[in-house]
């Protein structure tokens, strides 16, 4: 029991000394960053949602045509 208390006791100080290694972002940066993630999400749902409503269409159409 004594080993695997010390396996994770040894990762969690490991993983701090690894973050303390890691080279943030300025506050600009982040927030441009954060913009164009935000741009590209919007565009993505917008692509979505005009798939989604072309395939509806499609489907609607085809299900009246057959009557």
């Amino acid at each position: 029991m004594n080993i695997k208390e010390n396996a994770v006791v040894r990762y969690i100080k490991d993983s701090l000394a690894e973050l303390t290694k890691v080279t943030w972002p300025t506050k600009n940066q982040a927030i441009k960053l954060t913009g164009i993630v935000l741009v590209f999400v919007l565009l993505t749902a917008v692509f979505l949602a005009v798939v989604d409503f072309g395939f509806n269409w499609i489907y609607t159409y085809i299900l009246t045509s057959a009557k």
